[in-house]
């Protein structure tokens, strides 16, 4: 357990914060807590703001799947998870009686089984960290400790984009970066019909075209969904 929590503080201590957008920085936060769980075949961060939920970054699809299927009926384990401050297990879909339409539509997805850990941010709650799994039973007490970890990373992260908001005067830049989110879907919705690869792989292209070409990763989505072309491809 030890050594578990040491290669993920090393890992964590690897991400770099400044000059990125929000969305960026937790997707490579999600790979890495999914890789430290050793359960998760999926893993997600919601945030909420003004009691609007959305997926911030995710790792498998069946985790962007699972957190839709709760927005849509306003109740679930990660959003439970982020409005009251406790963590959410979930040993069996098939079994747990407290959301029955949302865990029989999650288990018809292939998930069964789920581990939702409150985001802390200045004395509230501002989100989750999901995991989900296709088998029952994947997740106990060490896994809580290693996604606590990751959770507090995640504050820091938004505390960090916070911050560069209020240093320009403008808190809506942190929004505009969530919302960045959006176009970046689409872009990946585009590379996956035309290389007929998976949304992990889409992901993929899309960064690495932004660091070949020095531009941020929003404006290459941009540019793809408007033009079709990737840069720098």
């Amino acid at each position: 357990m030890t050594e578990s929590l040491g290669a993920l503080h090393q890992e964590l201590a690897g991400v770099v914060l400044v000059g990125r957008e929000l969305p960026e920085v937790l997707t490579e936060i999600v790979q890495i807590s999914r890789r430290a769980i050793p359960g998760a075949e999926a893993t997600s961060i919601t945030l909420i703001r003004d009691d609007r939920a959305l997926t911030a970054a995710y790792d498998g699809q069946i985790a962007m799947d699972a957190d839709e299927l709760q927005y849509e009926r306003g109740y679930g384990p990660c959003l439970d998870a982020g409005r009251s401050g406790a963590v959410f297990l979930v040993e069996d879909m098939r079994r747990d009686d407290r959301w029955p339409d949302y865990a029989r539509q999650v288990a018809e997805l292939g998930v069964r089984s789920s581990m939702s850990i409150p985001l802390p941010f200045q004395g509230a709650n501002i989100g989750a960290l999901n995991n989900y799994a296709r088998t029952p039973g994947a997740f106990g007490d060490a896994d809580v400790a290693i996604g606590e970890e990751v959770a507090a990373f995640v504050a820091i992260a938004v505390g960090n984009a916070e911050a560069a908001a209020r240093a320009t005067n403008d808190v809506a830049n942190m929004r505009q970066a969530m919302a960045s989110r959006a176009v970046i879907e689409q872009a990946k919705g585009i590379l996956m019909e035309r290389y007929k690869v998976t949304p992990e792989q889409a992901f993929t292209l899309l960064t690495h075209a932004s660091q070949r070409t020095n531009v941020k990763l929003r404006d290459i989505a941009e540019e793809l969904t408007a033009t079709g072309l990737l840069r720098g491809s």
